[in-house]
């Protein structure tokens, strides 16, 4: 058996860990949980009546589902089969669907909803692959190419089965195609990475080089499952023995993390920007709470710069340190579940300000980098070799070259085998050197780090030619916790302009410091006192920025940014040319004013 297989490894980890919890899930006011060994079983039952629905290695079959231990368990089933997995979105729509469905060849379905199931049923006769479909929920269907999972786990699976799966599972090979990911995509229809078991395994090896972990950690998935990043974390908890508890709905990870106290977590920024405003807020109404929680960051940040030098902090320092953490950074460790042996951070860029938060309180936050189309790993930052400020170094077994517009090129066991069904499209992501291009611009420092600046595509090009890297405009500016959103704005325009969305919470005690009184908080965001306020304060934060970087007009969106509404990715990254459609008045509207005004003079 070939120990770079996701399924062959987990097969050991079966035998090795039986009675040890591997999955947890929040069914009420309880936890429900499974061991290894009931894992197992399960997804070897599941692989069985696969085997007989007539699923071939090579197969493509489709996942839709939110996050469960089922996810995991029909996941594992299906590559100890040697099928392809195919993840989408609990998100996507009909269409989405019916174009993942169709461009993958998928034969096979499992669902996990009533409402999920309904939007393959949409456009099921737009599918000539797709034979059949189960539902991990008990959903009633007079379809007959439609079962319930628990209806087909009922019935015994045909003698063969058993010794079919053992056989697929003895020819599976390391190069086998694991899944194709389809990446969420900011413009245009997904591309499907197609990604073998190598180079997942490839990860998890590197990992265990860096990272002290073992079957007494826990982790918390809160991202979906459908993405790359959480998908590929989770083999690795699962991998090691270690307890996963699974979030069904993102919305509720706050209260999850005190309840479960996972010891590894893993997260886009959002999540840990959210922590660090959320402090900010309940200080800034406060001046003695505010002096406390500053002299308290310093005290943080002086021992922190100690430790990394391989000091220790001197003795006022220490003594400090004990008051400060009784004070401050024992509240925002168990806003995050307590201590953690493992926090990273991916799937965005991460302001180095959180970093120093994070670490001020004795939280290493290590900030990777990666893309679906890697697996998704390309470089991370790691207790014994880190760097704020960047996204660490390269992965054993990978190497990165810096191309044309500073293009980061990235080479490796882990990278796709080409979009699927897509030849121009891959030839444009992974020239015939083997080298893939990330769209992502940046530079190696001289101690080996990753730095990334920005997004090739995002760059702002003006009518007058000037090239502007937004990410770190819009980065000044969310330092200032009043501002939960902000977007740079300028392509095809004479100058920069922005739209910002300020925290809810932020903007009432603005309100309130300035006297400003409105029935509702959506109100606030026309007050003449706020407007003012926040052109005041983008203005102060961006004001050593070069002439043509510098903020001409801004507008306040109060709409909330989400998945849902189409203006973020399933890792919370702002889609631009959404949010340029969705506000396309507003922005119309600043560039007129200023046209006008400057027509005036």
């Amino acid at each position: 058996m070939d120990q770079a297989h996701l399924a062959v490894r987990m097969a050991e980890v079966y035998a090795r860990h039986a009675h040890r919890p591997a999955t947890r899930i929040l069914r009420g006011d309880d936890w429900e949980t499974l061991t290894y060994g009931e894992f197992e079983r399960r997804a070897r039952s599941l692989a069985r009546h696969l085997v007989d629905a007539g699923v071939q290695p090579g197969d493509r079959v489709a996942l839709f589902s939110a996050n469960r231990p089922e996810w995991s368990i029909v996941d594992f089933a299906l590559l100890s089969i040697r099928a392809v997995v195919v993840p989408l979105y609990p998100t996507s729509t009909p269409e989405q669907a019916r174009h993942i469905l169709a461009d993958s060849g998928s034969v096979f379905a499992i669902v996990e909803t009533a409402a999920l199931l309904a939007r393959v049923e949409e456009v099921w006769d737009q599918l000539g692959d797709l034979r059949g479909l189960w539902t991990i929920d008990d959903v009633p269907s007079e379809d007959d190419r439609v079962a319930a999972l628990a209806d087909v786990l009922a019935a015994p699976a045909s003698d063969g089965s058993e010794g079919e799966v053992s056989q697929r599972l003895a020819d599976a090979s390391g190069d086998d195609i694991a899944s194709i990911v389809y990446t969420s995509g900011t413009t245009g229809d997904p591309r499907g990475a197609v990604l073998t078991h190598r180079g997942f395994t490839h990860e998890l090896d590197a990992l265990d080089a860096f990272f002290e972990i073992n079957p007494e950690d826990s982790s918390l998935a809160f991202l979906p499952l459908s993405h790359a990043l959480e998908r590929a974390w989770t083999f690795k908890v699962l991998m090691s023995g270690c307890l996963n508890t699974y979030v069904a709905d993102a919305r509720t990870v706050a209260d999850q993390l005190v309840l479960a106290r996972p010891t590894m977590f893993v997260s886009v920024p959002r999540l840990y920007e959210k922590v660090f405003l959320t402090v900010h807020e309940r200080v800034a109404g406060s001046p003695a709470k505010k002096r406390i929680f500053e002299w308290a960051m310093t005290v943080g940040v002086r021992a922190q710069h100690a430790y990394r030098q391989g000091r220790q902090p001197s003795r006022a320092v220490r003594a400090q340190l004990r008051l400060a953490d009784k004070l401050v950074f024992a509240s925002i460790r168990e806003a995050l579940g307590g201590p953690k042996t493992v926090m990273a951070c991916g799937g965005a860029p991460l302001r180095v300000e959180i970093e120093e938060f994070f670490g001020a309180a004795g939280m290493l936050l290590c900030q990777g980098y990666g893309l679906t189309e890697a697996s998704p790993l390309i470089s991370f930052n790691a207790p014994a070799a880190f760097k704020f400020g960047t996204v660490g170094r390269i992965m054993a077994g990978g190497e990165v070259r810096v191309g044309e517009d500073s293009e980061i090129l990235y080479r490796g066991p882990n990278v796709m085998q080409g979009y699927w069904n897509n030849p121009d499209a891959s030839a444009a992501a992974v020239d015939d050197e083997g080298w893939l291009h990330t769209g992502d611009i940046g530079y190696l420092d001289t101690d080996g780090y990753l730095v990334i600046t920005d997004r090739l595509k995002d760059i702002i090009v003006t009518s007058g030619g000037k090239n502007i890297a937004p990410a770190p405009i819009e980065g000044l500016i969310l330092a200032d916790p009043l501002f939960e959103h902000a977007v740079v704005l300028g392509n095809n325009r004479p100058y920069v302009t922005l739209l910002v969305r300020p925290s809810p919470p932020a903007l009432e005690e603005l309100a309130a410091q300035l006297q400003v009184a409105a029935a509702d908080v959506s109100e606030l965001v026309h007050a003449p006192e706020i407007v003012a306020e926040i052109k005041r304060r983008v203005s102060a934060l961006t004001e050593k920025l070069p002439s043509q970087e510098q903020v001409k007009d801004l507008r306040v969106a109060w709409e909330e940014f989400t998945m849902d509404n189409g203006l973020l990715t399933p890792t919370l990254k702002v889609k631009r040319k959404q949010v340029e459609e969705r506000f396309s008045t507003l922005i119309e509207e600043m560039y007129a004013r200023v046209q006008d005004a400057r027509g005036k003079k």
